[in-house]
C-alpha cells in the first residue's frame, strides 16, 4: 500500500506552522488574484488558498506564483486527480481538498504537491490515516461538530493536527486555536467579497493584521 512520504508531511506541517490562518480565497475576476494575494501577504499572511471553485483558479495560481514566488500558495476545492494534476501544473505548493476519495488519497502519495485532505469523521481520517496522512483539513468545520469533535478526535488520535475550516469567523478563529491538535485555521472572511469587488486591497489588509493581532 503507498504512503505518504515523510517529506510532504514534513511540507504540510511547515504550512501550517508558518501561518495560523489560511484564507480560503475564491477569485471571480483574475486581476483581482495577484493585487489580492499581495494585499494579504502585506498584512502578514504567507500561506494562500487559492480555490478552484471558479474557472480562474488555476490561472490565479500561475499568476501569483509568478507575481510573489516565495509564498506557499496552494490549490484548495481539489475534487479528483484531473484537477490535482492541474493544481501541480499551474504550480501549486500544496493542494486542499474539501473531502477524500481512495483515488485522491492514493494520488497525493505520489504528486509533486502534498496533500492536506478534507475530512468530516473519523471513518474519513482512518482512511487517510492508513496511507500515512497525519494532517487534515476539517470541514464543514462548524457543521461537523466544530470544537467538541475536534476535541473526541484528539482521544483514539493523538498524533494527528488539523485545519478546520468552514463557518469560522474571525471571532471565533482563536477558539479553535486554542486546541493542542489545531495547527491552523481557514476561512473565508480573510477576503470579503464586497472589499475584493470594490478593490480595496488595503481594507484587506487591515483584516489581515488586525485578525493576526486578534490571535
Amino acid at each position: 500500500m503507498p504512503q505518504f512520504p515523510s517529506v510532504h508531511r514534513e511540507c504540510i506541517k511547515t504550512i501550517l506552522n508558518t501561518s495560523p490562518l489560511m484564507p480560503v480565497i475564491t477569485i471571480n475576476r483574475l486581476k483581482d488574484a495577484v493585487p489580492l494575494c499581495q494585499a494579504l501577504v502585506d498584512g502578514g499572511i504567507n500561506v494562500l488558498e487559492i480555490t478552484l471553485r471558479t474557472e480562474h483558479g488555476i490561472k490565479a495560481i500561475e499568476a501569483v506564483r509568478n507575481a510573489i514566488p516565495d509564498v506557499w500558495v496552494g490549490a484548495g476545492t481539489v475534487t479528483c486527480t484531473d484537477q490535482y494534476r492541474d493544481a501541480e501544473a499551474a504550480g501549486a505548493r500544496f493542494v486542499v481538498t474539501p473531502g477524500v476519495t481512495e483515488s485522491l488519497l492514493k494520488f497525493g502519495t505520489t504528486s509533486n504537491a502534498p496533500m492536506l485532505p478534507g475530512i468530516a469523521s473519523i471513518s474519513e481520517l482512518m482512511l487517510g490515516y492508513a496511507l500515512g496522512y497525519r494532517e487534515f483539513k476539517f470541514f464543514p468545520a462548524e457543521v461537523a461538530g466544530s470544537i467538541p469533535a475536534l476535541q473526541a478526535f484528539s482521544g483514539p488520535f493523538e498524533d494527528v493536527a488539523f485545519c478546520p475550516t468552514g463557518g469560522i469567523t474571525r471571532a471565533t478563529a482563536k477558539d479553535y486555536l486554542a486546541l493542542k491538535n489545531v495547527k491552523a485555521v481557514g476561512g473565508t472572511w480573510l477576503a470579503p467579497a464586497d472589499l475584493v469587488a470594490a478593490g480595496d486591497w488595503a481594507g484587506i489588509t487591515d483584516i489581515a493584521r488586525a485578525s493576526l493581532a486578534d490571535l
